[in-house]
């Protein structure tokens, strides 16, 4: 590890400096005023920690399971679109690093590298597939067809996308993807001919909206494929209740678009106990949005999250020094959570429970 490059907030500040100021606003912004996209790593800061103490914490094991698969610590790469644009085969330098620490990645639809691609050049790595249901069924199906194919494990599907949110940096800047990237995932899908250029600030041409996105969509996902099925961007209770009366689902990434959709809802962290208690031990649960410290990752787990998912903090760490940079982060991220539970009193995973973590209000009333 770098000397200079101690915690996730170095490779941001390196990436905020390196990056074209075009691409860095398209990673960094969220929707409208941003109050989400802030409030995702803020509500973090106002849990606490009550650590536990004489407990021999001399060996500690972060390994668990996701879906089955077994993974080395949780901590796995969210679905980033575009990664080419901080450093090139962005992609599959992410998932080659995800590899390397036995993580688990979710490949972008928006990934430039193909689905075929990526899984070829990360033999052995845990990856699921991010796929958007977009109106062009037959295609979609394609697509699925092309994901079973390369190997991947799961199905992530984006939710909270029936309409395309407004990001005010890409607009100004009229955001488009470069000549020297594509979106191969999306090559021979036509793009809507009622958008504009600015409304498809995915930059590839092609929108992945469908406004007519129902829960019968995802029984038909669930017709055509046997790869499990996550919903990503669920963010209430009573959506993941809906959620388990569809028997292809079989997790939940509460996720709120690193606060690029809806600006306004609340942070992650926030709802994720609700969401946990929803689904009770029949779905497992992810988490992805704010998290930037080994600290957050034991909060979210101690709340009900099976693992959580990053995104930023990868694209800063492509920046710095792509494959390796990505697998610095998560090598920070690994040992602060080793460090998190030493000196919280846990031994494993299944120690991490909600009485080590509450909320500011806990202290006040004492």
């Amino acid at each position: 590890m770098s000397s200079r490059m101690v915690c996730v907030a170095d490779f941001e500040e390196y990436a905020n400096e390196k990056l074209a100021r075009t691409y860095k606003e398209y990673f960094s912004s969220g929707a409208d005023q941003c109050q989400t996209l802030k409030e995702n790593a803020e509500a973090f800061k106002r849990l606490r920690i009550r650590p536990r103490f004489l407990r021999d914490v001399s060996c500690r094991d972060l390994s668990t399971t996701l879906l089955g698969e077994k993974v080395d610590f949780p901590v796995g790469v969210s679905s980033t679109a575009l990664q080419g644009l901080a450093w090139p085969d962005g992609d599959i330098c992410t998932a080659r690093a995800a590899a390397q620490l036995h993580s688990c990645m979710i490949v972008s639809t928006y990934a430039n590298n193909s689905v075929e691609e990526i899984s070829a050049a990360s033999p052995g790595g845990l990856k699921w597939f991010q796929l958007y249901i977009m109106p062009d069924r037959p295609f979609t199906q394609r697509l699925v067809r092309r994901a079973e194919a390369a190997g991947y494990k799961a199905l992530v599907v984006t939710v909270d996308l029936p309409v395309v949110g407004k990001r005010y940096p890409d607009l100004k800047n009229r955001f488009h993807l470069p000549p020297h990237l594509s979106v191969p995932n999306l090559q021979g899908l036509q793009s809507s001919a009622s958008q504009s250029n600015d409304e498809r600030n995915y930059g590839s041409g092609a929108s992945p909206e469908d406004p007519a996105l129902c829960w019968k969509d995802i029984d038909w996902l669930s017709s055509i494929t046997n790869l499990p099925i996550i919903l990503k961007g669920i963010l209430t209770a009573e959506d993941a209740g809906i959620a388990l009366d569809h028997p292809g689902v079989k997790g939940i990434l509460v996720s709120n678009h690193g606060g690029r959709q809806l600006d306004g809802v609340p942070a992650t962290i926030k709802v994720l106990p609700e969401i946990v208690a929803a689904v009770g031990e029949r779905l497992e649960v992810y988490l992805d949005g704010g998290v930037r410290t080994g600290t957050d990752v034991l909060k979210a787990l101690a709340l009900g999250a099976r693992a959580v998912f990053v995104a930023r903090p990868a694209i800063w760490g492509l920046a710095y020094n792509g494959e390796d940079g990505v697998a610095e982060v998560l090598k920070i991220l690994r040992n602060e959570l080793d460090l998190a539970m030493a000196l919280s009193g846990c031994r494993c995973l299944a120690e991490i429970k909600h009485p080590l973590v509450v909320g500011e209000e806990y202290y006040s009333k004492l």
